[in-house]
């Protein structure tokens, strides 16, 4: 079953160009996965010349079939500051699953902060060796179902054990992405009713990031998908919207993580 689109499409940038090189579905994982994993994706490309693509980072861990040193292998990407950047040549595909926030953890066995920022093969970290499954999802005549089912078998060889502080960071995380009137770290913590630290403290360890870094993340894919949408954006009351202190904070923090300032970015997109 395909997953239905979602605000997260505004992380992918310059949507009309990348529509015309590449293919993105989501799929819907198993029942006995659904607790842990937000959705499958896959991308397939047809790209003449390089093509590079550029996605807005969001607070969610990826393990993804992809060459790493020349060698298939399934990796975990983890929750990155930088830039997230693809360049694409010829035909290929890749699968990624997305984990929910803080659910990958469960399945790592350790704080993501030992991830963050990083990416590195899921057998180096935990499980058994994945180049075998990698291959297999990145044969050339594969289905998206058969790669599904081959990264779900994978995983299932990796022994997790549930956990509901992840459950309840979960929560946190969605009322950011959903609540556009949450502008602040501290208007988190006062929702989970804890302290600004342990918040912090938790965070860290389920996600390997801080909940500034959340909301305001969720507060700029906000003034991406305003940029997709083909009307002129009113960009200082945007930016007062979204908890930014005026048009020139939200220009920075925009820029910092697109590589343009949003006006010019809206003209472009």
């Amino acid at each position: 079953m395909d997953e239905p689109v979602g605000r997260g499409e505004s992380a992918i940038l310059r949507p009309s160009a990348a529509a015309q090189h590449i293919g993105v579905r989501r799929i819907v994982p198993s029942e006995r996965w659904r607790p842990l994993i937000d959705y499958h994706w896959i991308v397939r490309w047809e790209c003449p010349e390089p093509y590079e693509q550029q996605i807005i980072p969001q607070p969610c861990v990826h393990v993804s079939a992809e060459l790493y040193d020349g060698q298939p292998r399934l990796l975990v990407n983890g929750i990155t500051r930088e830039p997230f950047i693809r360049t694409l040549a010829g035909t290929g595909h890749v699968l990624g699953v997305t984990f929910r926030p803080a659910s990958f953890r469960a399945v790592l066995g350790a704080d993501l902060s030992s991830v963050s920022g990083r990416v590195v093969p899921l057998g180096d970290v935990v499980g058994p060796d994945d180049s075998g499954a990698a291959a297999k999802i990145l044969r050339v005549d594969v289905t998206d179902e058969e790669m599904v089912a081959v990264m779900e078998s994978h995983l299932d060889l990796i022994p997790v054990v549930a956990d509901p502080d992840a459950d309840a960071i979960n929560s946190l995380v969605a009322a950011a992405e959903a609540d556009r009137s949450l502008i602040r770290a501290e208007q988190l913590a006062d929702l989970a009713g804890l302290s600004l630290r342990t918040l912090q403290r938790q965070f860290t360890a389920y996600l390997g990031i801080g909940p500034k870094w959340v909301v305001q993340r969720f507060r700029l894919l906000d003034a991406a998908a305003a940029a997709h949408e083909g009307a002129p954006t009113d960009w200082a009351g945007l930016a007062a919207e979204l908890g930014f202190s005026d048009q020139a904070h939200l220009t920075r923090a925009f820029t910092a993580v697109v590589g343009t300032p949003p006006a010019t970015y809206e003209r472009d997109a």
